[in-house]
Protein backbone atom coordinates (compact mmCIF):
# COMPACT_ATOMS: atom_id res chain seq x y z
CA UNK A 1 0.00 0.00 0.00
CA UNK A 2 1.58 3.24 -1.20
CA UNK A 3 1.74 6.37 1.51
CA UNK A 4 -1.28 8.07 0.06
CA UNK A 5 -3.23 4.97 0.51
CA UNK A 6 -1.94 4.57 4.25
CA UNK A 7 -2.85 8.14 4.81
CA UNK A 8 -6.45 8.12 3.55
CA UNK A 9 -7.22 4.96 5.85
CA UNK A 10 -5.82 6.16 8.69
CA UNK A 11 -9.25 7.35 11.47
CA UNK A 12 -10.09 11.01 11.70
CA UNK A 13 -8.39 12.37 14.52
CA UNK A 14 -11.50 12.60 17.36
CA UNK A 15 -10.28 16.44 18.42
CA UNK A 16 -10.57 17.86 21.73
CA UNK A 17 -12.78 20.46 20.03
CA UNK A 18 -15.58 20.56 17.41
CA UNK A 19 -17.44 22.87 15.98
CA UNK A 20 -19.97 23.27 12.93
CA UNK A 21 -21.37 26.33 11.24
CA UNK A 22 -25.13 25.78 11.36
CA UNK A 23 -27.85 26.65 8.86
CA UNK A 24 -28.95 29.36 11.23
CA UNK A 25 -25.80 30.91 11.99
CA UNK A 26 -25.15 31.17 8.12
CA UNK A 27 -29.19 33.18 8.30
CA UNK A 28 -27.59 35.09 11.21
CA UNK A 29 -23.87 36.22 9.28
CA UNK A 30 -26.42 37.14 6.60
CA UNK A 31 -28.59 39.32 8.02
CA UNK A 32 -25.54 40.81 9.22
CA UNK A 33 -23.86 41.61 6.04
CA UNK A 34 -26.78 42.22 4.36
CA UNK A 35 -27.06 44.89 6.82
CA UNK A 36 -23.98 46.54 5.58
CA UNK A 37 -22.75 47.29 9.27
CA UNK A 38 -20.42 45.17 10.69
CA UNK A 39 -19.52 47.38 13.76
CA UNK A 40 -21.20 46.92 17.40
CA UNK A 41 -25.01 46.81 16.33
CA UNK A 42 -27.87 45.00 17.57
CA UNK A 43 -27.07 41.23 17.33
CA UNK A 44 -24.04 41.99 19.78
CA UNK A 45 -26.21 43.49 22.44
CA UNK A 46 -28.78 40.67 21.95
CA UNK A 47 -25.18 38.34 22.73
CA UNK A 48 -24.18 40.33 25.60
CA UNK A 49 -27.93 40.25 27.49
CA UNK A 50 -28.23 36.34 26.51
CA UNK A 51 -24.52 35.68 28.41
CA UNK A 52 -25.08 37.90 31.10
CA UNK A 53 -28.13 37.33 31.84
CA UNK A 54 -27.64 33.46 32.11
CA UNK A 55 -24.69 33.89 34.37
CA UNK A 56 -26.85 36.12 36.75
CA UNK A 57 -25.67 39.54 35.54
CA UNK A 58 -26.81 43.13 34.75
CA UNK A 59 -24.31 43.90 32.00
CA UNK A 60 -22.26 42.15 29.38
CA UNK A 61 -19.79 43.53 27.17
CA UNK A 62 -18.49 41.63 23.70
CA UNK A 63 -14.41 42.10 23.01
CA UNK A 64 -12.42 40.39 21.16
CA UNK A 65 -11.01 37.66 23.47
CA UNK A 66 -11.14 36.28 26.74
CA UNK A 67 -7.87 37.65 27.35
CA UNK A 68 -8.66 40.43 26.20
CA UNK A 69 -11.62 40.60 28.85
CA UNK A 70 -9.64 39.79 31.54
CA UNK A 71 -7.07 42.27 30.15
CA UNK A 72 -9.61 45.42 30.84
CA UNK A 73 -11.19 43.79 33.69
CA UNK A 74 -7.82 44.04 35.73
CA UNK A 75 -7.00 47.43 33.98
CA UNK A 76 -10.73 48.77 35.27
CA UNK A 77 -10.57 48.15 38.97
CA UNK A 78 -6.79 49.19 39.22
CA UNK A 79 -7.94 52.78 37.61
CA UNK A 80 -11.10 52.64 40.16
CA UNK A 81 -9.33 51.36 42.97
CA UNK A 82 -6.32 53.16 42.34
CA UNK A 83 -3.83 50.36 42.75
CA UNK A 84 -0.20 50.89 42.30
CA UNK A 85 2.46 49.15 39.67
CA UNK A 86 3.39 46.05 41.67
CA UNK A 87 0.44 45.72 43.55
CA UNK A 88 -0.60 41.72 43.58
CA UNK A 89 -2.97 39.67 42.22
CA UNK A 90 -3.61 36.17 43.44
CA UNK A 91 -3.67 33.43 40.40
CA UNK A 92 -3.81 29.69 40.31
CA UNK A 93 -0.53 27.78 39.40
CA UNK A 94 -2.51 25.90 37.62
CA UNK A 95 -4.34 27.82 34.74
CA UNK A 96 -3.83 28.83 30.80
CA UNK A 97 -1.20 31.16 30.66
CA UNK A 98 -3.45 33.93 29.25
CA UNK A 99 -5.07 34.27 32.99
CA UNK A 100 -1.81 35.75 34.79
CA UNK A 101 -0.17 36.70 31.50
CA UNK A 102 -2.78 40.02 31.88
CA UNK A 103 -1.42 40.38 35.17
CA UNK A 104 1.62 41.33 34.38
CA UNK A 105 0.63 43.60 31.04
CA UNK A 106 -1.45 45.43 33.69
CA UNK A 107 2.01 46.49 35.84
CA UNK A 108 1.06 44.36 38.14
CA UNK A 109 2.30 41.39 40.49
CA UNK A 110 0.91 37.70 39.77
CA UNK A 111 0.98 36.16 43.04
CA UNK A 112 0.73 31.47 42.67
CA UNK A 113 -1.43 29.60 44.84
CA UNK A 114 -1.48 25.81 44.17
CA UNK A 115 -4.30 24.07 43.42
CA UNK A 116 -6.82 21.40 44.54
CA UNK A 117 -6.10 17.91 43.27
CA UNK A 118 -9.29 16.33 42.77
CA UNK A 119 -10.90 19.58 41.02
CA UNK A 120 -7.65 21.72 39.74
CA UNK A 121 -9.60 24.98 40.70
CA UNK A 122 -7.06 27.32 43.18
CA UNK A 123 -7.42 25.79 46.77
CA UNK A 124 -9.07 28.09 48.61
CA UNK A 125 -7.26 26.88 52.08
CA UNK A 126 -4.30 28.14 50.66
CA UNK A 127 -5.18 31.61 49.76
CA UNK A 128 -4.61 33.31 53.01
CA UNK A 129 -1.01 32.52 53.31
CA UNK A 130 -0.13 34.45 49.93
CA UNK A 131 -1.85 37.69 50.97
CA UNK A 132 0.26 40.47 51.69
CA UNK A 133 0.24 44.10 51.99
CA UNK A 134 -0.14 44.69 48.64
CA UNK A 135 -2.38 41.61 47.61
CA UNK A 136 -5.35 43.70 45.75
CA UNK A 137 -7.58 40.86 43.86
CA UNK A 138 -8.10 37.31 43.72
CA UNK A 139 -8.20 35.26 39.94
CA UNK A 140 -10.71 32.41 40.32
CA UNK A 141 -10.00 30.07 37.76
CA UNK A 142 -13.03 28.16 36.66
CA UNK A 143 -11.19 25.32 35.09
CA UNK A 144 -12.02 23.01 32.36
CA UNK A 145 -16.03 23.53 32.96
CA UNK A 146 -15.66 22.90 36.76
CA UNK A 147 -16.37 26.11 39.04
CA UNK A 148 -14.26 27.10 41.76
CA UNK A 149 -15.21 26.15 45.69
CA UNK A 150 -16.39 30.01 45.75
CA UNK A 151 -18.16 30.59 49.13
CA UNK A 152 -14.66 30.55 51.37
CA UNK A 153 -13.07 32.42 48.32
CA UNK A 154 -15.72 35.35 48.52
CA UNK A 155 -15.21 35.72 52.38
CA UNK A 156 -11.53 35.68 52.40
CA UNK A 157 -12.06 38.34 49.67
CA UNK A 158 -14.36 40.30 51.86
CA UNK A 159 -11.91 39.49 55.05
CA UNK A 160 -9.03 41.31 53.46
CA UNK A 161 -10.73 43.74 51.17
CA UNK A 162 -9.83 42.27 47.63
CA UNK A 163 -11.64 42.35 44.44
CA UNK A 164 -12.37 39.31 42.68
CA UNK A 165 -12.30 38.88 38.36
CA UNK A 166 -13.14 35.57 37.66
CA UNK A 167 -11.48 33.92 34.88
CA UNK A 168 -14.52 31.87 33.68
CA UNK A 169 -13.09 31.50 30.03
CA UNK A 170 -13.33 27.52 30.01
CA UNK A 171 -16.54 27.41 31.77
CA UNK A 172 -20.25 28.50 31.09
CA UNK A 173 -23.81 27.77 32.08
CA UNK A 174 -22.13 26.15 35.32
CA UNK A 175 -22.84 26.88 38.95
CA UNK A 176 -21.46 26.33 42.39
CA UNK A 177 -24.25 26.45 44.99
CA UNK A 178 -26.83 27.76 42.55
CA UNK A 179 -25.32 30.92 41.92
CA UNK A 180 -23.80 30.87 38.26
CA UNK A 181 -20.40 31.58 37.27
CA UNK A 182 -19.20 34.82 35.94
CA UNK A 183 -21.52 36.56 38.98
CA UNK A 184 -19.58 36.48 41.88
CA UNK A 185 -17.16 39.13 41.57
CA UNK A 186 -16.61 42.30 40.68
CA UNK A 187 -16.41 41.58 36.77
CA UNK A 188 -16.54 38.10 35.09
CA UNK A 189 -14.66 37.09 32.23
CA UNK A 190 -15.43 34.21 29.28
CA UNK A 191 -13.66 33.24 25.67
CA UNK A 192 -15.70 31.98 22.70
CA UNK A 193 -12.76 31.07 20.96
CA UNK A 194 -12.13 28.04 18.99
CA UNK A 195 -12.77 24.66 21.25
CA UNK A 196 -14.87 26.72 23.78
CA UNK A 197 -18.68 26.40 25.40
CA UNK A 198 -19.56 28.81 22.84
CA UNK A 199 -17.53 29.33 19.46
CA UNK A 200 -17.45 32.48 17.67
CA UNK A 201 -14.08 31.58 15.86
CA UNK A 202 -12.53 35.40 18.36
CA UNK A 203 -14.16 36.96 20.67
CA UNK A 204 -14.98 37.54 24.58
CA UNK A 205 -16.99 38.75 27.16
CA UNK A 206 -16.95 40.39 30.43
CA UNK A 207 -20.09 40.26 32.86
CA UNK A 208 -20.74 42.49 35.74
CA UNK A 209 -23.65 44.13 37.96
CA UNK A 210 -21.84 47.19 38.44
CA UNK A 211 -22.85 50.70 35.99
CA UNK A 212 -19.77 52.08 36.69
CA UNK A 213 -17.68 49.13 35.59
CA UNK A 214 -19.10 48.49 32.42
CA UNK A 215 -18.81 52.53 31.10
CA UNK A 216 -15.31 51.81 32.17
CA UNK A 217 -15.10 48.82 30.37
CA UNK A 218 -16.34 49.80 27.02
CA UNK A 219 -14.37 52.63 26.92
CA UNK A 220 -10.93 50.36 27.42
CA UNK A 221 -11.96 48.09 24.60
CA UNK A 222 -11.92 51.22 22.91
CA UNK A 223 -8.78 53.08 23.36
CA UNK A 224 -9.73 54.78 26.14
CA UNK A 225 -12.34 56.62 24.56
CA UNK A 226 -14.65 59.03 25.99
CA UNK A 227 -18.11 56.70 26.78
CA UNK A 228 -20.32 59.23 25.55
CA UNK A 229 -19.34 57.95 21.78
CA UNK A 230 -18.19 54.39 21.73
CA UNK A 231 -20.75 53.34 19.16
CA UNK A 232 -21.91 54.58 15.85
CA UNK A 233 -25.35 54.25 17.77
CA UNK A 234 -24.52 56.44 20.09
CA UNK A 235 -25.61 60.01 18.22
CA UNK A 236 -28.75 58.77 17.05
CA UNK A 237 -30.93 60.34 18.85
CA UNK A 238 -29.10 63.73 19.65
CA UNK A 239 -30.00 67.16 18.55
CA UNK A 240 -28.56 70.27 19.37
CA UNK A 241 -26.43 70.88 22.17
CA UNK A 242 -26.33 67.81 23.14
CA UNK A 243 -25.44 66.04 19.28
CA UNK A 244 -22.68 69.03 19.27
CA UNK A 245 -21.47 67.68 22.88
CA UNK A 246 -20.88 64.04 21.30
CA UNK A 247 -19.34 65.39 17.95
CA UNK A 248 -16.63 67.46 20.38
CA UNK A 249 -16.48 64.06 22.05
CA UNK A 250 -16.05 61.35 19.51
CA UNK A 251 -11.99 62.04 19.26
CA UNK A 252 -11.30 62.29 23.54
CA UNK A 253 -9.98 59.68 25.12
CA UNK A 254 -9.97 59.64 28.94
CA UNK A 255 -7.74 57.18 29.53
CA UNK A 256 -5.03 54.52 28.30
CA UNK A 257 -6.95 51.76 26.17
CA UNK A 258 -6.50 49.23 23.40
CA UNK A 259 -8.55 47.74 20.39
CA UNK A 260 -10.21 45.37 21.98
CA UNK A 261 -13.44 45.01 19.80
CA UNK A 262 -15.63 42.37 17.98
CA UNK A 263 -17.79 41.96 15.13
CA UNK A 264 -21.29 41.90 14.60
CA UNK A 265 -20.55 38.75 12.36
CA UNK A 266 -18.68 37.19 15.19
CA UNK A 267 -21.98 38.00 17.68
CA UNK A 268 -24.52 36.81 15.05
CA UNK A 269 -22.03 33.14 15.49
CA UNK A 270 -22.35 33.40 19.05
CA UNK A 271 -26.44 34.10 18.83
CA UNK A 272 -27.09 30.93 16.53
CA UNK A 273 -24.65 28.76 19.21
CA UNK A 274 -26.44 30.40 22.52
CA UNK A 275 -29.98 29.02 20.98
CA UNK A 276 -28.22 25.62 20.79
CA UNK A 277 -26.64 25.84 24.35
CA UNK A 278 -29.11 23.54 25.69
CA UNK A 279 -28.88 20.67 23.53
CA UNK A 280 -25.26 20.93 23.53
CA UNK A 281 -24.52 20.60 26.96
CA UNK A 282 -26.94 18.27 27.39
CA UNK A 283 -25.06 16.20 24.40
CA UNK A 284 -21.73 16.70 26.40
CA UNK A 285 -23.04 14.95 29.67
CA UNK A 286 -23.73 12.35 27.28
CA UNK A 287 -20.28 11.91 26.46
CA UNK A 288 -18.87 12.49 29.11
CA UNK A 289 -21.39 9.49 30.83
CA UNK A 290 -19.91 7.46 28.48
CA UNK A 291 -16.65 7.71 28.81
CA UNK A 292 -16.86 7.78 33.11
CA UNK A 293 -19.12 4.32 32.53
CA UNK A 294 -16.07 3.02 29.82
CA UNK A 295 -13.20 4.08 32.18
CA UNK A 296 -14.46 3.37 35.22
CA UNK A 297 -12.73 0.36 35.79
CA UNK A 298 -9.53 2.07 35.37
CA UNK A 299 -9.12 4.22 38.27
CA UNK A 300 -6.19 3.21 40.02
CA UNK A 301 -4.69 4.13 37.02
CA UNK A 302 -6.34 7.66 35.74
CA UNK A 303 -8.46 9.90 37.68
CA UNK A 304 -11.52 10.73 36.32
CA UNK A 305 -12.78 13.70 35.90
CA UNK A 306 -16.13 14.60 38.47
CA UNK A 307 -18.63 17.58 39.39
CA UNK A 308 -17.32 19.02 43.01
CA UNK A 309 -20.24 18.37 45.24
CA UNK A 310 -23.31 21.18 44.77
CA UNK A 311 -21.71 22.75 41.51
CA UNK A 312 -22.66 21.65 38.06
CA UNK A 313 -20.08 21.01 35.50
CA UNK A 314 -20.31 21.93 32.01
CA UNK A 315 -16.94 19.69 30.99
CA UNK A 316 -15.22 22.16 28.30
CA UNK A 317 -12.88 19.03 27.90
CA UNK A 318 -12.61 15.27 29.84
CA UNK A 319 -9.59 16.24 32.11
CA UNK A 320 -7.73 12.52 33.49
CA UNK A 321 -4.28 12.51 35.78
CA UNK A 322 -2.46 9.45 35.32
CA UNK A 323 -2.05 8.01 39.92
CA UNK A 324 -0.11 4.85 39.02
CA UNK A 325 3.59 5.53 38.96
CA UNK A 326 4.51 2.77 36.73
CA UNK A 327 2.41 4.94 33.89
CA UNK A 328 4.52 7.74 32.09
CA UNK A 329 2.07 10.07 30.64
CA UNK A 330 4.44 10.97 27.36
CA UNK A 331 3.62 7.23 26.87
CA UNK A 332 -0.14 7.49 26.70
CA UNK A 333 -0.15 10.83 25.29
CA UNK A 334 2.14 8.92 22.17
CA UNK A 335 0.07 5.57 22.10
CA UNK A 336 -3.04 7.85 21.89
CA UNK A 337 -2.08 10.70 19.32
CA UNK A 338 -0.97 7.79 17.40
CA UNK A 339 -4.29 6.30 17.11
CA UNK A 340 -5.76 9.87 16.27
CA UNK A 341 -7.19 11.13 19.50
CA UNK A 342 -6.24 14.62 20.10
CA UNK A 343 -4.54 15.70 23.50
CA UNK A 344 -3.45 18.14 25.77
CA UNK A 345 -1.49 19.20 28.97
CA UNK A 346 -3.75 20.42 31.79
CA UNK A 347 -2.71 23.71 30.80
CA UNK A 348 0.64 23.89 32.78
CA UNK A 349 1.52 27.37 33.58
CA UNK A 350 4.83 27.70 36.16
CA UNK A 351 6.89 25.22 34.38
CA UNK A 352 6.90 27.39 31.33
CA UNK A 353 10.08 28.55 29.64
CA UNK A 354 8.69 32.10 29.91
CA UNK A 355 7.79 31.81 33.55
CA UNK A 356 10.88 30.10 34.62
CA UNK A 357 12.75 32.54 33.07
CA UNK A 358 11.00 35.26 35.11
CA UNK A 359 10.22 33.41 38.45
CA UNK A 360 12.54 30.52 38.72
CA UNK A 361 12.18 27.29 39.59
CA UNK A 362 8.51 27.33 41.61
CA UNK A 363 7.88 23.51 41.28
CA UNK A 364 8.66 23.12 44.24
CA UNK A 365 6.46 25.66 46.24
CA UNK A 366 3.42 24.27 44.61
CA UNK A 367 3.40 19.96 45.10
CA UNK A 368 -0.30 20.04 43.23
CA UNK A 369 0.51 21.85 40.40
CA UNK A 370 4.20 20.18 39.84
CA UNK A 371 2.08 16.57 39.96
CA UNK A 372 -0.17 17.70 37.31
CA UNK A 373 2.35 19.60 35.00
CA UNK A 374 3.60 15.99 35.21
CA UNK A 375 0.82 13.51 34.91
CA UNK A 376 -2.40 15.91 33.72
CA UNK A 377 -3.67 15.91 30.47
CA UNK A 378 -7.21 15.94 28.53
CA UNK A 379 -8.89 14.62 25.15
CA UNK A 380 -12.48 16.08 24.24
CA UNK A 381 -15.74 15.58 25.16
CA UNK A 382 -17.39 17.96 22.94
CA UNK A 383 -21.20 17.93 21.27
CA UNK A 384 -19.71 16.55 18.26
CA UNK A 385 -18.42 13.52 19.19
CA UNK A 386 -19.89 10.39 18.06
CA UNK A 387 -20.75 7.03 19.84
CA UNK A 388 -18.61 4.92 17.95
CA UNK A 389 -16.31 7.63 18.35
CA UNK A 390 -16.39 7.54 22.21
CA UNK A 391 -16.25 3.66 22.43
CA UNK A 392 -13.05 3.92 20.45
CA UNK A 393 -11.63 6.10 22.92
CA UNK A 394 -12.65 3.96 25.42
CA UNK A 395 -11.08 0.80 23.55
CA UNK A 396 -7.88 2.34 22.87
CA UNK A 397 -7.52 3.37 26.83
CA UNK A 398 -8.18 -0.06 27.25
CA UNK A 399 -5.34 -1.49 25.22
CA UNK A 400 -2.76 0.84 26.64
CA UNK A 401 -3.38 -0.21 30.40
CA UNK A 402 -3.89 -4.41 29.56
CA UNK A 403 -0.44 -4.60 30.09
CA UNK A 404 -0.31 -2.65 33.79
CA UNK A 405 -2.74 -5.12 35.28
Amino acid sequence: MNNQSNVSAKRSQIGVGGFNISARAKELVMEVLDSNRITAGPKMAQFESQIAAIHGCQFGLMCNSGTGALQIALAALKERHNWQDGDEVLVPAVTFVATSNVVMYNNLKPVFVDVEPQYYCIDPARIEEKITSRTRAIMPVHLAGQPCDMQPIMEIAERHNLRIVEDSAETMFASDKGKPVGSFGDIGCFSTYAAHMITTGVGGLCTTNDPELIVMLKSLMNHGRDSIYITIDDDKAAKGEALFQIANSRFSFVRLGQSFRCTEMEAALGIAQFEEHEQSCARRLEVVGQLNEGLADLQNFIQLPRPRPESTHSYMFYALTILDERVKRDDLIRFLEDNSIETRYLLPLINQPIYRKIFGNLEDEFPVAARLNQNAFYIGCHPDIRDDEVEYVVEKFHQFFRSYK
